[in-house]
């Protein structure tokens, strides 16, 4: 690439995003990712008009834990509630949370990238052993250590941004665990954009650093942004279940991580209670694999080293 993005003309930019858009959409695994990523996006977006208002003990409409049947598509849980109504609603506070605690990685990510690679020596020193502490320790690990401390300084009562305190906590504490991985990435990119032509150019013109770094390597580094993004949105939603499965998560606002706690704790394994464990693991591991795949098929259409030449 010998040129900054943003100098390309409008029409240019056009061309390029409809040549993208073809060879991305040419990856069986883009469409089928897409697709299921659509439809919970869909389902996350109208809960209220697919299924009516989230169902509590008090409102329940159904027995206690009745296998799917004609009133209750996918069963009941142990006081009665529609196990379709929780999974629905809770697709929305799943979704929101991981695609809100990415935002927080890519940026963090990005910021620290992006300063290394571009100002190198001590600057890319300390941070790139900051970057080293967040990569070796798993990011899980991290937010269980950190998620109950914080809550417990906080407190679970009233309401941060619409969401509780608990849900609020998980979003920063999984976005600020797990920025590294896409700051080592950034950063790579940043040492060899900073060499080029065009950077030399901005120079001249009398370009500032902060300008530079913004106007001509950030618009560069997009595509791996964005295809490592979609990977950390999946590590989100495991990260995030697997939090609500500890009981870290909001009964008041359940998640699909919640749900499946709220079933392990009601002993739904052992009373043979399959739909009400099955339905928010297979909603995890299906949006989690379309962003993995959304993910790779990214990968493979901006990296050329990965395409097969015929």
């Amino acid at each position: 690439m010998s040129e900054s993005i943003s100098q390309y003309s409008p029409r240019s930019r056009m061309r390029a995003i409809k040549a993208f858009l073809g060879q991305f959409l040419r990856h069986g695994g883009a469409r089928l990712g897409l697709l299921c990523l659509v439809f919970f996006l869909a389902v996350a977006a109208v809960p209220n008009i697919l299924v009516g208002p989230l169902q509590t003990a008090i409102n329940a409409t159904g027995d206690f834990l009745v296998p799917p049947s004609g009133e209750h598509l996918l069963g009941t849980d142990e006081v009665g509630r529609d196990v379709l109504n929780l999974v629905v609603h809770g697709s929305r506070i799943s979704l929101v949370i991981a695609l809100l605690a990415t935002v927080i990685s890519l940026v963090v990510g990005t910021t620290v990238g992006i300063t290394a690679g571009y100002y190198g020596g001590r600057v890319d020193v300390w941070l790139m052993r900051l970057t080293d502490f967040f990569f070796v320790m798993p990011s899980f690990v991290l937010a269980l250590v950190i998620t109950p401390v914080v809550l417990e300084v906080m407190g679970r009562g009233g309401d941060i941004l619409g969401f509780r305190p608990s849900l609020f906590v998980i979003i920063v504490v999984i976005g600020m665990t797990s920025w590294a991985f896409v700051a080592r990435i950034v950063r790579s990119q940043t040492l060899s954009l900073k060499e080029r032509t065009f950077i030399d150019r901005a120079r001249v013109v009398g370009s500032g650093n902060l300008s530079i770094m913004v106007r001509h390597i950030l618009p560069n580094l997009v595509p791996q942004i964005a295809a490592n993004g979609a990977l950390v949105v999946a590590g989100a939603i495991y990260v995030e279940t697997s939090l609500s499965f500890l009981g870290l998560g909001d009964p008041l606002q359940p998640s699909w991580g919640t749900l499946l706690s709220l079933a392990q704790r009601a002993g739904a394994a052992s009373a043979g209670a399959w739909w009400y464990l099955g339905a928010p693991g297979v909603c995890v591991l299906t949006v989690s694999l379309s962003f993995v795949l959304i993910g790779n098929a990214l990968d493979h259409t901006f990296n050329p080293r990965r395409r097969v030449i015929p």
